[in-house]
């Protein structure tokens, strides 16, 4: 998939993880990439498979949607044959269609069904689904325990901390989960409420993970290898799952292994990633959906400049580009015109504050 010199840097670093279990279903580490809407589909999930994410977890996908045979809602339940731990998260506020949702999206081959109980977009929670399942915890229950009955794959829950600070109850939902069989929790830490605003509660999510009778899964904030680093050195969850930071950088999956930084990525780099993802992308929508292929490719190569000397520049011009080729070009002139560089990245800054992951 990469050059030999890229792939011998990824399979060095991927030598320094360690295979986890939570519950019945394993990883290939305790780093996973989180679901994200509009983001998290076969290719990227692919890409950060090979870039060192023990798991991915599909975008949040309609139960409505399957049921009712949405061509656009089926081909997101898509499997790439190369994924080797991937989930396929549902969404939804009716236990009958999450049930007959999980069946069909269980034939599609993921290892897990997972159910989004954290998502705060209007849109979702006004139906009764993503964190507004967090409001009724009574009714939680007999949610959970038809859809687990439905599936003979396992069974997790995205959550976050609770609907608001008045109501912060990721213990209570934690016990339901367990009581009803559910594989594993992963605890974003911000209510509903925050959005994606504040810092997310890593004293909260440390005690629930210590509390805990099944894995909990840590989720939030993790921007940087540093960050990951540290919290892999002292966290009480069982794994971390990391969301906004893999789209600044790619390589953050390995690069928080690398305990003395020893191996560098380099412009180079990120441009190897940006062709492969394009190759990805246009096995995905196949040759017909060039200006989706576009579109899509776009924003990752937006996202994965940032922080590089001239990325203000070379996103107008990206923006101006016609055609893929392009945008290959522009991609070419500009990571290789920057040698050896490494990028600086203003973590304090806001970054896709409206409710991807």
């Amino acid at each position: 998939m990469f050059s030999s010199d890229l792939q011998q840097k990824i399979d060095s670093l991927k030598e320094l993880r360690s295979e986890i279990s939570l519950g019945n279903v394993k990883f290939s580490s305790p780093l996973l990439l989180a679901p994200m809407s509009m983001i998290c589909s076969a290719p990227y999930r692919l890409l950060m498979e090979e870039l060192g994410a023990g798991g991915t977890v599909s975008e949040l996908v309609s139960c409505h949607g399957i049921l009712h045979g949405n061509k656009k809602t089926r081909k997101m339940l898509s499997i790439d044959p190369r994924e080797k731990n991937v989930g396929i998260q549902l969404f939804g506020e009716d236990a009958s269609s999450m049930s007959e949702a999980a069946i069909v999206a269980q034939e599609f081959g993921p290892k897990f069904i997972d159910i989004n109980m954290g998502c705060p977009v209007k849109k979702v929670v006004t139906k009764g689904a993503g964190s507004a399942l967090l409001k009724e915890p009574k009714k939680l229950g007999r949610f959970l325990r038809e859809i687990k009955k439905a599936i003979d794959i396992p069974l997790t829950i995205k959550i976050r901390t609770g609907w608001d600070t008045d109501s912060t109850n990721a213990d209570e939902i934690i016990k339901i989960a367990h009581e009803e069989g559910i594989e594993f929790v992963a605890v974003h830490g911000r209510t509903r409420a925050q959005g994606y605003s504040g810092l997310a509660k890593w004293d909260y999510l440390e005690k629930l993970a210590q509390n805990s009778s099944i894995p909990i899964i840590g989720n939030g904030d993790l921007h940087h290898p540093i960050l990951v680093k540290k919290r892999l050195g002292v966290t009480n969850c069982q794994a971390l799952m990391l969301g906004r930071g893999p789209l600044r950088d790619p390589f953050i999956f390995l690069k928080s292994f690398d305990k003395n930084d020893k191996i560098a990525f380099y412009p180079k780099d990120y441009l190897e990633v940006i062709l492969t993802l394009k190759k990805l992308l246009e096995e995905y929508h196949q040759a017909e959906y060039a200006k989706t292929v576009l579109i899509q490719l776009r924003k990752f190569i937006l996202w994965f400049s940032s922080g590089f000397s001239g990325a203000s520049k070379f996103r107008e011009l990206l923006f101006k580009s016609g055609d893929i080729q392009e945008t290959l070009n522009l991609c070419e002139d500009f990571f290789l015109s920057l040698g050896d560089v490494q990028k600086r990245i203003n973590f304090d800054s806001p970054f896709m504050t409206s409710g991807h992951g």
